[in-house]
């Protein structure tokens, strides 16, 4: 196997690594008008590059953010992307060698958590990484909707930088929240909703209730064929919806249903219990397009996370973790509804550390883990005990791509 030269990046080979990685997806290297937002969320010591023999073939990067945990604490986390390896230098080694790099960097500058938007699922469990949370898409007949109720609070449209502002001082006061939810670098907004609003005209709306701005909803509207054939619906796409409260996230959803000679409402990234079609007359006019994987979750600092979250009452049970890539996470783990303790007793249950990723936020089962041959099952007995520590009483979500 070729010896790779992992080096982090300087400003000077920021755009460099973004070209690369864009390659890797397809695209042509960014324009300048696009490069100026990118270039704001390169962050000082977190962008790594693969060189062989002086040229670089590889690259990854993350973002600092922080991860909210079942219990309601929020731990340093690491958000994970423009990982790519250039065509021809893919199956050599060099993505393995950028993630050994950029676990250890991370977990040494303090992270607790990384997660990642996974392109291909078959990449990131061998690096530890499992699928921690999971969104939904769904698409509403508007034309048969038929709202039971009317908004209660005040929506108001707001243009431009207010509008953003309005949305990012909500969203800061909102996240980390949930289970999964995490808290957004300031080049996030910049490259995901101020650049965007740019070329597809993004609108936020803003809902007022009694204490003054509680939630907001950014969304596009794609115009259709009105008066003709009605082959090309007009569309509004609900791109990111906060609310504080229940009241507030139904007047939101009420509204951007409300929207005059718009035929569909369609979302993407929603949470897997969000109630949208008992909001409706007609619960049919609301289909669930799809479901997939949302958060890639890592945990880097093991003992850390572990004692973080918190656990429902239950009997004991000792988790045998595994772990390849950083090792000093691999041992025996008592947890009990009063936290945890590493142990030299033997274990109950054994698993890797992707696997006890994708059942650290509750999504998950110990007992569907282990039925689908995920994780050794030394004493039978310990998966419900398992399923009973880790229970959370809503689905983890994180609500935020990158």
């Amino acid at each position: 196997m070729t010896d790779h030269d992992v080096r982090v990046l300087d400003d000077s080979q920021y755009r460099s690594a973004h070209t690369l990685f864009r390659g890797t997806l397809h695209h042509t290297p960014a324009p300048d008008d696009q490069w100026e937002f990118a270039r704001e969320t390169y962050h000082e010591g977190r962008a790594f590059g693969a060189f062989v023999d002086g040229e670089m073939v590889g690259t990854l990067q993350s973002f600092p953010s922080a991860l909210a945990v079942p219990g309601g604490a929020v731990v340093r986390h690491a958000a994970v992307s423009r990982v790519g390896v250039r065509a021809d230098w893919t199956r050599r080694g060099v993505l393995s060698a950028l993630q050994r790099t950029q676990l250890r960097a991370m977990r040494e500058d303090g992270d607790v958590a990384a997660t990642l938007r996974a392109s291909e699922t078959a990449i990131y469990g061998r690096y530890g990484y499992g699928v921690a949370t999971r969104y939904r898409s769904l698409r509403i007949d508007r034309r048969k909707a038929a709202p039971r109720t009317r908004p209660v609070g005040r929506v108001r449209l707001v243009e431009g930088e207010a509008g953003e502002r309005i949305a990012r001082e909500l969203f800061d006061a909102l996240s980390p929240g949930r289970a999964g939810t995490i808290s957004r670098w300031p080049g996030w907004w910049g490259l995901s909703i101020r650049r965007v609003a740019a070329e597809e005209n993004l609108k936020i709306a803003v809902r007022s209730g009694e204490s003054g701005d509680d939630g907001f909803v950014v969304f596009r509207v794609v115009p259709g064929e009105h008066g003709f054939t009605g082959e090309k619906p007009t569309t509004l796409i609900v791109m990111d919806l906060w609310a504080r409260d229940a009241e507030a996230w139904a007047d939101l959803w009420l509204f951007v249903l409300g929207v005059d000679l718009v035929d569909e409402v369609t979302s993407y990234g929603r949470p897997v219990d969000e109630p949208v079609a008992w909001l409706l007359g007609d619960r049919r006019a609301c289909r669930v397009e799809g479901e997939t994987d949302e958060t890639w979750l890592r945990l880097l600092d093991l003992p850390a996370a572990l004692s973080a979250r918190t656990y429902r009452p239950a009997e004991p049970v000792v988790l045998g973790v595994r772990d390849v890539y950083l090792p000093e996470n691999a041992g025996a783990y008592r947890i009990t509804g009063d936290g945890v303790t590493r142990v030299d007793d033997t274990p109950d249950l054994i698993l890797d550390v992707d696997v006890l990723g994708s059942a650290y936020l509750g999504d998950v089962t110990f007992t569907a883990l282990a039925d689908s041959r995920r994780l050794e099952v030394v004493d039978r007995a310990a998966l419900a005990r398992a399923d009973a520590l880790f229970a959370v009483s809503r689905p983890p979500w994180c609500g935020t791509y990158f």
